[in-house]
């Protein structure tokens, strides 16, 4: 049986020193290759945190007078003058451009190269005013189908043309259609005739060929769709501009109760609001503000519906705020925060909340935000985040931060929000006359 030291064989005729000088070998290249897995395993770390930081950032920030921008506790970003190269894109204090070097435990972390502009910083005067909305759709849209019976069995002529729900009707026979009531006239007219029908779907305007059938119960030509020209509601003003009397609300798009969709704006108002009271949040079952709606003058005129908020212009101004500064999306850390809201009468009041958790990333357009009611006042008064107090203003440092966008339904004091810098930029890009000459 051959001999083995520390588990190495010695070798015929060999002695213990070469038997031990072999088994330091075996051990040497035991470490070295155990080295080269831990170079590469920290390589493939370094490349993860590189494409984690890189999905992170935004593709371009305004640099705070310190210098440095903090994405974590571990992640630190610092800028500096080296004329915009091999780096992002920033825009100092003083106006002057940068690049970013990433920097981990000393070592530099690629970012990806950006030269668009930031604008600086705006004043803006933040809301928290309850508002009703008055909208009707651009077109009418498609929100449920249903079956017409006859002697010979069901039929559905919208579903037969390809029509589907979440369509937007444009026009029948070259007939633009305004209000629900345009659809059944035109159906009704035809006789049983066939009639073409433009619609919208996802964007993309097409048309069919519909035939309407009579129904047994009323003699009445069909199509077999339920539609919905309106829509209103109770939401909350963000902020205005006082240099336009541009305003942006609700961080989100007014939807369709039935089908979710975005819902085309064609005309719509915003009013005033008195609030009577709220039903309370409760885990699973959202409460809501409860109100009147003015029967004065609007408040503003909207012209734009998009999925981060609502926009337009107001007549007047609110004047129920100072103004302030617009915080960029660097500004905001997780932390102590306030948020202007109406939960009774027609002023606003302000409430203490915490930013849980920020995402600065460029993906997310408008869940930039996690927050949570800590203040006692409004929990007992509303059991936290309600419908109808979408679009409420968060400030944090005297900026605004952001705006309220959605309950957690199973923990009404926590919610969405987004940050006001991203309605801001879809406001630039808002017309607010529409229809002038």
């Amino acid at each position: 049986m051959q001999e083995k030291i520390n588990g190495v064989p010695r070798p015929e005729g060999g002695n213990a020193d070469s038997a031990r000088l072999s088994a330091l070998g075996v051990y040497m290249r035991n470490f070295v290759r155990g080295l080269a897995a831990l170079a590469t395993a920290g390589a493939f770390i370094l490349l993860t945190l590189s494409l984690a930081v890189q999905a992170a950032l935004p593709k371009d920030f305004r640099l705070p007078d310190s210098g440095e921008l903090s994405i974590s506790p571990f992640l630190y970003i610092s800028a500096q003058n080296e004329g915009g190269k091999n780096g992002t894109a920033v825009y100092g204090a003083d106006g002057g451009e940068y690049s970013l070097n990433l920097r981990l435990s000393g070592k530099a972390v690629p970012a990806s190269q950006n030269q668009s502009g930031v604008p600086a910083r705006r004043t803006v005067v933040p809301g928290g005013m309850a508002f009703g909305i008055k909208m009707f759709t651009d077109g009418i849209m498609v929100v449920g189908m249903t079956d017409i019976q006859q002697n010979t069995g069901s039929v559905n002529p919208a579903k037969e043309a390809g029509i589907k729900v979440g369509d937007i009707l444009l026009s029948i026979d070259g007939n633009k259609l305004s209000r629900n009531d345009d659809v059944a006239h035109y159906i009704a007219e035809s006789g049983g005739g066939q009639v073409k029908i433009v619609f919208s779907r996802s964007g993309n305007v097409t048309e069919t060929y519909l035939t309407p059938v009579k129904t047994d119960y009323d003699g009445v030509y069909k199509a077999g769709i339920w539609v919905r020209d309106s829509s209103a509601g109770i939401g909350t003003l963000t902020y205005y501009d006082p240099s336009t009397m541009g305003f942006a609300g609700l961080g989100h798009a007014i939807c369709d109760v039935d089908t979710g969709k975005i819902m085309p704006l064609s005309s719509g108002e915003i009013v005033s609001v008195n609030i009577s009271g709220a039903s309370t949040g409760l885990s699973g079952r959202p409460g809501e503000l409860r109100g009147s709606f003015s029967d004065g003058e609007p408040m503003g005129r909207l012209t734009y519906n998009s999925e981060k908020g609502i926009f337009g212009r107001l007549e007047h101004s609110p004047g129920y705020a100072e103004p302030v500064q617009m915080a960029h999306r660097q500004d905001i850390v997780t932390g102590p925060a306030t948020m202007l809201s109406t939960i009774s009468g027609s002023h606003p009041q302000e409430f203490d909340v915490v930013i849980e958790r920020v995402n600065h990333s460029d993906t997310v357009s408008t869940k930039n935000m996690i927050i949570r009611i800590v203040d006692q006042s409004l929990l007992n008064a509303t059991g936290g985040i309600v419908q109808g107090m979408s679009g409420s203003p968060i400030l944090q440092n005297n900026m605004l931060a952001g705006a309220v966008t959605h309950v957690f339904v199973n923990d009404p004091t926590r919610g969405y929000a987004i940050f006001a810098e991203n309605m801001d930029n879809q406001l630039s890009n808002v017309d607010l006359y529409p229809n002038a000459a």
